[in-house]
């Protein structure tokens, strides 16, 4: 670029580096297994070898209690999804820092009554809620209906908590869960041909033994784990910048195993299954019958139909480092989902590119300390994906600016919609998408969101192109 500027190094993460890469595998692997068993992978049948593979844990209905929300849509299914962080077996070689079994990976799936789009539901790990209570059992403590972490409900009582938990958020009925641990993941991503991602500059960070080349390109096991693992070199270092460039990389893989390639290479499916059916553990009423009749029943779907979503939050003001949901917001969500209505047809928001298609980084051109990852805070919390934090070149700058390519034009009128000062110019001879926030020593912060802000609960299709934000 020629506008002088250069980056400052992201700031000092608060949680240890070890447990941060361990949230990122579990991500992946439990988003990948959960879709590619629940919408794509099965479309060619379960085989004996397949089902054996698989391990079930029941969950009581007296765990779940007695005031469940009722199903509405009684053709729909909507599937938990977590991630186990166990670290005995298989996944010992991951560290044994942490005892028993846990989670930092919460999700709900929703596949459509008719089958013809499919929607993920992510709830950040911070996220403060209300939890209801447990019952104890012969695993664990049992919990007291309290505010607290929404993670905790798995380590108080384990999946039936945490399935109770989030139908009393939500007020979603859930009908199966899916259980998940990561040793699978490489071979799943060898097994599929390699995962295309895109990288705005290179990445060498050794870490993550991770070296790779600015653009577009194809990761293979290996690449893809150091991939999830990478902790400074790749975006903003937030929890809900590691979900949303997480979402990212889960739905270019879930595309290209909806392609031709995958779908139509028995071989290559057969190895996508076995090595995802290794890492699941599920409900007895999840059987394999019951993944063979939803995806023969999903053998069409197109991968524009399947969308991934943030449940909307902000930073909370009075537990610092936690989340809060925004509301009405989040509770629309839920009722979206609960009713089997697609979120394509919600009204409100912005009618220009939405904030989930763009990518900013942000600069501070002021001696404020710390001002650059305050306001990608405030930018990512409306949907906008944060690239990278840092500083510019010279100091201080006297005007707040967008600056944009010829490609990233269209996307400056959304951005300057939500800024209380800026100063959009072109910058010369970039050939990116994304946007550059140069802050100035006029920033007046951000315009207040609307109550009928929707945006948030729109998020982003399966076919979004990460070059192209």
């Amino acid at each position: 670029m020629s506008s002088g500027l250069v980056d400052a190094p992201p700031s000092e993460p608060g949680a240890p580096l070890r447990r941060r890469r361990r949230r990122w595998l579990r991500w992946a692997v439990g988003v990948t297994v959960a879709i590619v068993l629940l919408v794509a992978g099965v479309a060619v049948g379960v085989t004996a070898r397949l089902t054996g593979n698989v391990t079930h844990e029941d969950v009581s209905a007296e765990d779940l209690g007695a005031t469940r929300p009722p199903k509405v849509a009684t053709s729909a299914m909507n599937v938990l999804v977590v991630g186990s962080d166990q670290r005995d077996g298989k996944n010992a070689k991951y560290g044994h820092d942490i005892a028993g079994e846990r989670t930092d990976t919460i999700m709900l799936v929703h596949v459509s009554s008719e089958r013809d789009n499919a929607m993920v539901v992510s709830f950040p790990r911070d996220s403060l809620v209300q939890l209801p209570a447990c019952r104890a059992t012969k695993s664990f403590p049992g919990q007291q209906a309290h505010l607290g972490m929404i993670n905790e409900s798995f380590n108080s009582g384990g999946i039936g908590c945490t399935w109770k938990t989030i139908e009393a958020l939500t007020r979603i009925h859930i009908d199966h869960y899916v259980k998940v641990d990561f040793t699978g993941f490489k071979s799943m991503v060898n097994a599929v041909g390699g995962v295309e991602v895109c990288l705005p500059e290179p990445v060498d960070d050794k870490k993550a033994l991770l070296h790779l080349p600015a653009g577009r390109q194809t990761l293979d096991g290996e690449q893809a784990l150091g991939y999830v693992r990478a902790r400074y070199s790749l975006g903003d270092g937030s929890d809900i910048g590691r979900i949303q460039r997480q979402q990212m990389f889960i739905a270019s893989m879930i595309k290209k195993i909806l392609s031709g390639d995958t779908l139509t290479n028995p071989a290559r499916l057969y190895e996508v299954l076995n090595a995802g059916t290794k890492a699941v553990t599920t409900d007895s009423g999840l059987t394999a019958g019951a993944m063979f009749d939803l995806a023969s029943s999903l053998k069409g779907i197109d991968a524009g139909k399947i969308r991934f979503i943030t449940t909307p939050w902000h930073y909370s003001l009075t537990q610092p480092g936690r989340v809060e949901w925004v509301q009405p917001q989040a509770n629309r969500l839920f009722q979206i989902v609960a009713k089997d209505q697609s979120v394509e047809g919600v009204k409100g928001g912005q009618a220009k590119v939405g904030r989930s298609k763009i990518t900013i980084e942000v600069r501070n051109g002021t001696w404020r300390t710390g001002l650059a990852t305050e306001v990608a805070a405030l930018l990512e919390q409306r949907g906008y994906h944060i690239a990278k934090v840092g500083d510019t070149a010279r100091k201080p700058q006297a005007r707040t600016a967008i600056l944009y390519g010829p490609n990233g034009e269209t996307r400056v009128p959304t951005l300057s919609a939500d800024l209380l000062a800026d100063t959009p110019r072109k910058l010369p001879a970039a050939r990116t998408n994304r946007l550059l926030l140069v802050i100035g020593d006029d920033w007046k912060g951000l315009k207040a969101q609307r109550a009928d802000d929707t945006e948030a609960i729109k998020g982003f299709d399966a076919t979004h192109d990460t070059c192209a934000a």
